[in-house]
């Protein structure tokens, strides 16, 4: 993540279900435990969490089902009312909005994409994807034209007219992410929006979402209870369970160092060679100056480069991020353990 102020700031948030919610976190002893607090008659949906998203970051929210990510997701843009800790977005607290200021800042900065398409039967594709716009009022004309831009962005020109009945799951969730594109939303919000593809289907949208952040570079908040699908998508996944996130890291740092038991349940059987950067085994050190030869890329991933690793010859071999700038050395041999899959 940058170092630039975060799109999205949220600070010790709670989001309790219960008789008295805000009696109830006021009083509440420190370090209650998620079964503690429901013993008392409450759920604690989203349990004092803290946890920045940068500009530009995917950052993806997995867990099982009643996690609390979904609430968390709904939390940040206050569709739930928050029982303590504070939300703010581009630095203004969302608490403090009144509700016409929140519909104008949900309408102006966010998208959002859900696991029912949700799409209007008796409308054609571009009249779904429109729709956003027709409510604002914006112009026939302008208002088409727009939506045609961006049905050939998610790749479905030439269905403009066509039913949602006429169309696949994966097409109708295509125009899903249309109507939610057309706004031009800063953040966009995904609830796990292909968990209801058959797996080739799912695959191909999560390729066509990748090329779509490639080109527009937003803020992206994306839930799934798939890992496979996180370690693919994520600049960072938080882990929740109970309602609190457990770890929140980049995938290669999961992988590497499960902060919980938790956590390492969900990465032991991942193939840790196809996961990890070289830029995560990078160290700065004595070797760091005297390195020599081409440098590696940061972003390639151990299996990417394992014909290189087998066949180059240093013990020690620079890596460089994106600009040039050297960031350190990798040790070969400790690149090959984890693609041999041996003992660190």
């Amino acid at each position: 993540m940058t170092e630039a102020a975060p799109v999205i700031s949220a600070k010790n948030v709670w989001k309790l279900f219960g008789p008295n919610p805000k009696s109830y976190l006021g009083s509440m002893e420190p370090n209650r435990s998620f079964e503690d607090i429901r013993k008392d008659g409450y759920i604690a949906g989203v349990k004092d969490v803290s946890i920045d998203v940068g500009r530009g970051e995917m950052l993806v929210i997995m867990g099982l089902s009643g996690s609390g990510k979904s609430t968390l997701v709904r939390c940040f843009c206050r569709l739930h009312e928050i029982t303590g800790g504070t939300i703010e977005v581009e630095g203004q607290d969302i608490m403090s909005l009144g509700q016409k200021e929140l519909i104008d800042l949900r309408r102006r900065k966010m998208g959002m994409v859900f696991q029912s398409f949700g799409l209007l039967p008796h409308r054609t594709v571009l009249e779904n994807v429109a729709f956003p716009l027709e409510m604002r009022g914006q112009e026939r004309h302008t208002r088409r034209e727009r939506a045609l831009e961006v049905i050939e962005l998610v790749g479905l020109a030439g269905r403009e007219d066509y039913f949602p009945r006429e169309l696949s799951g994966g097409q109708q969730q295509r125009v899903g992410i249309a109507r939610s594109l057309v706004i031009e939303p800063d953040i966009w919000f995904l609830d796990e929006p292909f968990s209801a593809l058959d797996p080739l289907i799912r695959r191909e949208m999560q390729d066509e979402f990748l090329r779509l952040q490639g080109i527009l570079g937003k803020t992206v908040v994306f839930i799934t209870h798939d890992f496979d699908e996180a370690l693919r998508l994520a600049d960072r996944i938080a882990i929740m369970k109970d309602g609190a996130v457990e770890q929140c890291a980049t995938p290669g740092e999961i992988v590497m160092n499960p902060a919980t038991e938790y956590v390492q349940k969900f990465t032991e059987d991942i193939d840790k060679a196809r996961v990890v950067t070289v830029g995560a085994l990078a160290r700065a050190s004595a070797h760091t100056a005297a390195a020599d030869g081409n440098a590696l890329d940061s972003e390639a991933t151990i299996q990417g480069l394992a014909r290189q690793l087998i066949n180059d010859t240093r013990a020690f071999m620079p890596v460089q991020d994106k600009g040039g700038a050297l960031l350190g050395t990798i040790k070969r041999q400790d690149a090959l353990d984890l693609l041999l899959g041996a003992e660190g």
